[in-house]
């Protein structure tokens, strides 16, 4: 299990080197353009903010066209950390009028870095308190920035959904959560009542690396937790299928799958219109337990 556990680990790090190089060939804006249905072009800001001793920089993002305070969105990066995938992200849900916080879960000088940042995922993975005290500090971050208020949510991709994830097994005071192409195994299940989020899972059915027994572990973990929960599974995705600059067939079993990535958003951004209305704007505080 160990092992397959960092070979996965690997194999996220070669999935963020094929994007990156893709990627890195095309200038990258800062401000997002408007499209149908959003609140106008994005800003961002660096967010700098601490979990205890350890140093961590975020990115804020928000639209523009909007006045007073937004629902606020945590957005957790996948296993490589906070990449160009997740600030793409952060400001793709800003723009359709959310405070978006693309978190940092490793600390300064981790991404980039193979050995720190498999390091870093293990420990995350092997204590489910410092993962989730690692999410609530941004989450409190977050909450203490201007351009957010009201209703808090959690989206994670990868690595990032089991953070999420987390965040929901543990009772954090969330209106919701989203894993897109998650892991859903867990060695902290959610005890029944704990938890209070609802909360969408958006899983490729070819998915090799979350594999059906783990959805039908996930499924019964939920409902006996009394868990408000849905999946929606997409016929044809593998892993990763929001990684619109990952390289074809570079690595297996990871792929982008543009039916999915779009349905994904769809369905994350429709449960979100749900439980965290944008007019939705009087404070909140979250981070801590229901």
């Amino acid at each position: 299990m160990v092992f397959l556990d960092i070979l996965f680990c690997d194999i996220v790090l070669k999935v963020v080197d094929n994007v990156s190089r893709v990627a890195s060939k095309k200038e990258r804006a800062r401000s997002a353009p408007p499209a149908d249905g959003t609140h106008g072009p994005v800003s961002t800001r660096i967010l700098a903010y601490q979990d205890r001793e350890t140093s961590l920089t975020g990115v804020l993002c928000w639209s523009d066209a909007q006045r007073g305070r937004r629902p606020g969105i945590l957005l957790i990066h996948g296993g490589a950390g906070l990449d160009e995938h997740a600030r793409d992200q952060a400001r793709r849900y800003a723009a359709i009028g959310y405070a978006v916080l693309a978190c940092d879960m490793f600390g300064d000088g981790v991404a980039g870095d193979r050995e720190r940042v498999i390091r870093c995922l293990t420990t995350l993975r092997d204590d489910p308190a410092l993962l989730v005290r690692r999410g609530r500090a941004g989450l409190t971050a977050l909450s203490r920035c201007p351009e957010a208020g009201g209703r808090f949510a959690a989206i994670g991709f990868c690595f990032g959904g089991m953070a999420a994830l987390a965040l929901a097994r543990a009772g954090t005071r969330l209106a919701g959560v989203v894993s897109i192409h998650g892991s859903l195994a867990t060695a902290s299940p959610a005890r029944p009542g704990t938890v209070t989020a609802r909360l969408v899972v958006c899983h490729g059915a070819m998915d090799p690396y979350v594999p059906m027994a783990d959805v039908a572990a996930f499924a019964e973990e939920m409902d006996g937790a009394g868990a408000d929960w849905q999946l929606i599974m997409y016929g044809g995705a593998q892993h990763g299928f929001t990684h619109k600059h990952a390289a074809p067939a570079a690595t297996p079993g990871v792929a982008y799958h543009a039916l999915s990535d779009e349905r994904s958003f769809a369905a994350a951004s429709a449960f979100l219109a749900e439980a965290c209305p944008i007019a939705a704007g009087q404070p909140g505080q979250p981070g801590q337990e229901a």
